[in-house]
């Protein structure tokens, strides 16, 4: 009997995850394509998701609140009703802690960073990958290798580069380091509508 009972929750759970995939989508003004691009599921699959016909697996739900900006949990119990806010959850990776401060798929992505102080400098791993990424350093020191070029960025820093250059950054020195980063998948460019009267810093690949 409980099985029965629990069964038909999730069932219930995942019918309704459906007109929640829409709902998300269109409050972002994001296209299928875009989400397709966002998450690797094809545009044909999140159509039939989105109206129903098909019932989402959990390979399909991961990357797909991913994209939105919500946990697995919220997409599939908690449907959003509008709400503007974003209720960032903390995600850590590598001992540095990522604040998501947008929700919308695909375009330019909003994060907060916290780097953990480090006693020893670390050897510094260069990784590429497609994009485009704006940083500007609100506390502590940052180190950032990029291409040829290592320099420490301090509070009021800014730079923006092109992620298919090798890239790397850490704490420079025993503080931690507190940063916003702007990153777009598709080589977007942060664009500032305001600029200061001295010019920021920037690095140039």
């Amino acid at each position: 009997m409980w099985q029965s009972v629990h069964m038909d929750d999730t069932d219930r759970a995942l019918d309704a995850v459906g007109p929640r995939l829409r709902t998300l989508r269109k409050q972002r003004d994001t296209t299928l394509a875009e989400l397709s691009d966002a998450t690797g599921i094809s545009v044909s699959t999140l159509s039939r998701l989105e109206s129903g016909a098909r019932r989402p697996t959990l390979e399909q739900l991961l990357p797909l609140a991913r994209a939105h900006g919500v946990t697995l949990d919220e997409l599939v119990d908690a449907p959003m009703t509008g709400d503007p806010r974003v209720h960032a959850r903390p995600i850590t990776r590598f001992g540095m802690t990522m604040i998501p401060l947008t929700r919308r798929a695909g375009g330019v992505q909003a994060y907060k960073l916290v780097i953990p102080a480090t006693a020893e400098p670390r050897r510094p791993d260069p990784k590429t990958h497609e994009g485009y990424e704006w940083m500007y350093v609100l506390n502590g020191r940052l180190r950032l290798v990029l291409g040829d070029h290592d320099m420490v960025l301090t509070p009021g820093e800014a730079a923006e580069f092109d992620t298919r250059v090798p890239h790397w950054f850490d704490a420079a020195g025993p503080e931690p380091v507190e940063l916003l980063s702007l990153f777009g998948k598709q080589g977007e460019r942060a664009h500032l509508r305001a600029r200061p009267k001295e010019k920021p810093f920037r690095s140039e690949p």
